[in-house]
């Protein structure tokens, strides 16, 4: 058997199997909780195999008060929370509620691993979380910092804003290989591990669903399985995603000869995630009180992939239409890989990410940058259909987001005009035609990456120029007009 446990960041081990406490919310449904004490034992029961990691968030339920009920009980346990506030911009004080909630809820004076969830990249309020969650763990709150469901280019842009995240929670399985490309690429230029969630796939990615009929999604299946039933439609549906179970299956046979236990197929299932690049630990649901699948899931770590099982599952996997864009992308644009298919469970709203004035026939937009009070001027006019946004630079208040890393400025630049173009009423959709300032001496290929990354469906008229941009930090400046229909 190989190491159970892993460091994700100094001072920090966790079981390399962390049990996900996601469908305590689902149990709760019906609207009664479950008893702490009841459900701290089930998790106790989990933590005696040496499986001591908790995955767990602020609205799944009341994961953390089960939690927390155990924790007093013993402290060799791991708690990985997280705080997904509504869209929109947070105070100082939301902030600290958050913190203080979680603090309470888990019965401790300091979080193991506090991981953030952001709605929409164009509302910059989801940096000036991270910063204020980064003043709590200077002061000792929280002992490291997470994202989850962040895509690459965010992930790189907070840690080169100089926020000290340590690790992504992502969906990664057989089904979903987003997380092995850019996520990966990036996870290892700065020293950040991967927390997988999904790997699963609800259970499907199992030996209970060979060979059976395709289940409607309905009310009839767990939160988790309507979700991945979605994820299954996307990936090619029922047919081939039982193709994908039938290789799983015969690799699942194969290895399990002559050893006692056998191999089942969700050990193969989640053996090939655990032995990505990055991952540092796979999450495996568990419905306290109802079942337990504890010894199933150590066996992950008595049993490895061979070169043969790896063709193969790779070869599957092929036969999938990939899951479209990046990690997390579900909760962000359509179609929305949820239970319900939209994000009614989720949110209530979205506000305007910018304050929008009006004057006569006009509205104006300001980001609230010192630029724009000083020489007097919006980020953004909307006269009739015609929205004209002014030159934009990676400067947040008084912050530079993305380090002095080109790509990075130029897509948190792309965020900004996203964001004053959805306050008033427009999308990125819309633009017709933007004007990039690439500062003298900087390389020009990966500014035109990013807007490429970001424009390729869009295909703008376009202008890149080398001039001296204000602020020897300042690399990028990007003025965009849009044409509302």
């Amino acid at each position: 058997m190989e190491d159970p446990r892993t460091p994700l960041a100094p001072g920090l081990e966790i079981s390399r199997i962390v049990t996900g406490l996601w469908q305590v919310a689902d149990q709760e449904r019906a609207g009664a909780a479950l008893d702490p004490r009841a459900a701290a034992d089930a998790m106790g029961d989990y933590a005696d195999t040496g499986l001591t990691t908790f995955d767990m968030a602020d609205h799944y339920g009341s994961a953390e008060v089960i939690a927390g009920t155990l924790a007093a009980r013993r402290d060799d346990l791991q708690f990985l929370t997280k705080w997904v506030p509504e869209p929109g911009p947070a105070s100082e004080e939301a902030v600290d509620e958050a913190v203080a909630r979680a603090l309470e809820r888990l019965g401790t004076d300091c979080i193991d691993l506090l991981q953030f969830h952001a709605w929409s990249y164009a509302d910059p309020s989801w940096l000036d979380c991270l910063f204020m969650l980064a003043e709590h763990q200077a002061a000792g709150r929280i002992r490291h910092l997470g994202l989850t469901n962040c895509d690459a280019v965010h992930l790189d842009m907070a840690v080169r804003s100089g926020v000290p995240i340590v690790s992504n929670q992502v969906c990664f399985s057989l089904l979903d290989r987003r997380a092995a490309g850019a996520m990966t690429e990036v996870c290892r230029a700065h020293g950040i591990r991967l927390l997988a969630y999904g790997t699963l796939a609800g259970g499907f990615l199992s030996d209970r669903w060979l060979g059976r009929d395709e289940p409607p999604i309905d009310e009839s299946l767990t939160w988790s399985q309507m979700k991945y039933r979605r994820f299954i439609d996307r990936a090619g549906g029922w047919d081939r995603f039982q193709g994908l179970l039938g290789v799983v299956d015969g690799v699942a046979r194969r290895l399990g000869e002559g050893q006692p236990t056998g191999v089942s197929m969700a050990n193969v299932a989640c053996r090939y995630v655990l032995e990505q690049p990055a991952v540092a630990g796979i999450i495996v649901g568990a419905r306290l009180g109802e079942n337990s699948h504890a010894g199933d899931n150590l066996r992950v770590l008595c049993m490895a992939l061979d070169d043969e099982a790896r063709r193969e599952l790779d070869a599957a996997c092929a036969l999938l239409d990939p899951i479209g864009g990046d990690c997390g992308d579900e909760y962000r644009r359509p179609p929305y890989l949820t239970a319900s298919g939209d994000l009614s469970h989720h949110v209530t709203s979205f506000p305007a990410p910018y304050p929008v004035r009006r004057s006569g026939a006009a509205e104006y937009v300001s980001t609230g940058t010192p630029w724009e009070e000083f020489a007097g001027f919006s980020r953004a006019v909307r006269r009739g259909s015609r929205i004209h946004v002014a030159g934009t630079t990676a400067s947040h208040g008084a912050r530079l987001i993305g380090g002095r890393d080109p790509a990075a400025q130029t897509h948190f630049i792309i965020d900004k005009i996203e964001g004053a173009l959805q306050s008033l009423g427009a999308t990125l959709e819309d633009v017709v035609r933007t004007r990039v300032y690439i500062r003298e001496g900087v390389d020009w290929e990966p500014v035109a990456r990013a807007h490429g990354a970001r424009f390729a469906d869009i295909r703008p008229a376009n202008t890149t120029v080398y001039a001296n941009t204000v602020g020897d930090d300042l690399l990028v400046e990007i003025e965009a007009d849009a044409e509302v229909a």
